[in-house]
Order: C-alpha cells, then sequence, then structure tokens
C-alpha cells in the first residue's frame, strides 16, 4: 500500500462517490419507472426523487468504501497469519459459503422468502464478481482472481446483511446496484491508484 498517498485516496474517493450516485439515480428511476409507486405532480417532484437518489448513493458510496478498506485490512492481516496459498483458499470457501447462504438458506430457513428473487440475486452477483475478476485478471495477474472474487461476493453480501434482512426487493435492489458498481470501480481501480506516478 505503499503508492497510496492523500492525493490518490482523495481522487478515489470522489470517484467512487460520483459511481454510487449515478448507480442510486440509474436504479431509483428505474424502479419508479417500472413500479410508479410514487406519484410526481411536476417537473419539481421528479428533480427533488432525483436528487435525493443522489445523496443516498452518496451515503452507500462512503458505506462502500468503508467495506472496502476493511477488506483491504483484512487481507493484509490474512498473508500476515497464513500462507499466501492457504489464505487464498480460505477466501475462495468464504465467498462460495457465502453466495450458498445469499441462495438458499435464507429461503429455507427464513420462511416466506421467494427462492427465485435470492437465485436473482445471487446469480447477478455471481456473474458480476466472476466478470470483474476476469477485467482484474486481465490487467494484473493470475493471482488477482480469488482476491477480487472473495471481496465481489463475500465482501458485498455482507456490506448488504442490514437490506437482506428487511427481505423488499425493491428495496434489495435500491442497495445492490450502487454497492456493486462502488465495489467494482474501487477492486479495478486499486492497482492503478498503486502504481507509481510516471516521470
Amino acid at each position: 500500500m505503499s503508492g497510496l498517498n492523500i492525493k490518490k485516496w482523495f481522487h478515489l474517493f470522489w470517484t467512487t462517490l460520483l459511481i454510487g450516485s449515478l448507480g442510486a439515480v440509474a436504479a431509483g428511476l428505474a424502479l419508479q419507472g417500472i413500479t410508479g409507486a410514487i406519484p410526481f405532480k411536476g417537473i419539481s417532484d421528479l428533480m427533488l426523487f432525483t436528487f435525493i437518489l443522489f445523496g443516498y448513493g452518496m451515503l452507500v458510496s462512503v458505506y462502500s468504501q468503508l467495506g472496502f478498506f476493511a477488506y483491504l485490512i483484512l487481507n493484509y492481516m490474512g498473508f500476515g497469519v497464513f500462507q499466501r496459498k492457504i489464505w487464498q483458499y480460505i477466501q475462495l470457501v468464504l465467498a462460495l459459503l457465502a453466495l450458498f447462504d445469499l441462495f438458499f438458506l435464507r429461503s429455507f430457513i427464513g420462511g416466506g422468502r421467494s427462492l427465485i428473487a435470492d437465485l436473482a440475486l445471487g446469480l447477478s452477483i455471481l456473474f458480476t464478481a466472476l466478470a470483474v475478476a476476469h477485467f482484474k485478471v486481465r490487467d494484473t495477474n493470475a493471482s488477482a482472481w480469488i482476491p477480487t472474487f472473495f471481496f465481489m461476493t463475500g465482501i458485498t453480501i455482507v456490506e448488504m446483511i442490514g437490506v437482506l434482512r428487511i427481505g423488499v426487493d425493491n428495496a434489495t435492489l435500491f442497495i445492490v446496484v450502487p454497492l456493486i458498481a462502488c465495489n467494482a470501480f474501487q477492486i479495478l481501480r486499486l492497482h492503478r491508484i498503486l502504481q507509481p506516478a510516471a516521470e
């Protein structure tokens, strides 16, 4: 982490903030267009709604960044305690357990849950994680696959625990879109941020 300074962190913070805000606006307007849950009386209501979505996205972004830095600390400690290959396997097992929990356990144990909704959410996270891990490996090296996959599955699911307990699909979608966008942006941007500046 020696390549990370205040200027680079500041850049990452504000760009991630923007990504989260745009993701929340996109998700909120899409849900409003599909469900029509809020009756707008005019353009001012729409603008106010968009402004609220933008602010909400900023909050989700900050939450995502807290999770990202928590993961960096966890990863650093993991490499300090375990051998590199063992820590990689631990991350992979934890990622698969988190996905299994999201796929099945909530529906079977919680009761009243829609298995289809849980499967759709889990598959969305899985395919997104696979895609992000692919691009991360392409830009760096093969050893980045498991940490990226773990972050995009295990850490993302942990960050979603609060909204998953609510059990409302629209609320889940409302937080998942900006959260995944922020997480993907940060993990794909990290190696560029850590690169030494060109002379």
